[in-house]
């Protein structure tokens, strides 16, 4: 493999990169809200694993006119507006939960909230 393929793949390796990134925030931090934006990250990977899958070279918004041209399909970008709403939905919800857990707890930290719960299930 050469280096002019390694860079035109730049956007996948970045992809991976963050793709490993949101996935290690999620299983290695212990604060919720860190868990929350490492699913954000993770979420970004996905979205941008999809645009890049959608591209086609030379391709022209899918637009109708007098000639034939090359077109990109609408579809990947229409899934990410979708993932995106989602996303932010998402991530509002575990927002409200986080400051509801703290209200409730004090803390949120997950070692702290596994030791309160098992303190209170004794």
């Amino acid at each position: 493999m050469s280096w002019e393929e390694v860079i035109g793949l730049a956007n996948y390796w970045l992809f991976i990169l963050l793709m490993m990134i949101g996935f290690y925030m999620v299983i290695s931090r212990g604060n919720l809200v860190k868990k929350i934006v490492g699913l954000n990250i993770f979420q970004s990977a996905v979205c941008l694993f999809y645009i890049s899958m959608g591209v086609v070279k030379d391709g022209t918004a899918p637009i109708l006119d007098s000639h034939f041209t090359v077109y990109t399909n609408p579809l990947p970008s229409v899934l990410i507006l979708t993932a995106i709403v989602v996303g932010v939905a998402t991530t509002a919800v575990g927002l409200a939960l986080v400051v509801r857990i703290k209200e409730a707890y004090g803390t949120i930290e997950e070692d702290e909230l596994l030791k309160i719960e098992s303190e209170d299930g004794e």
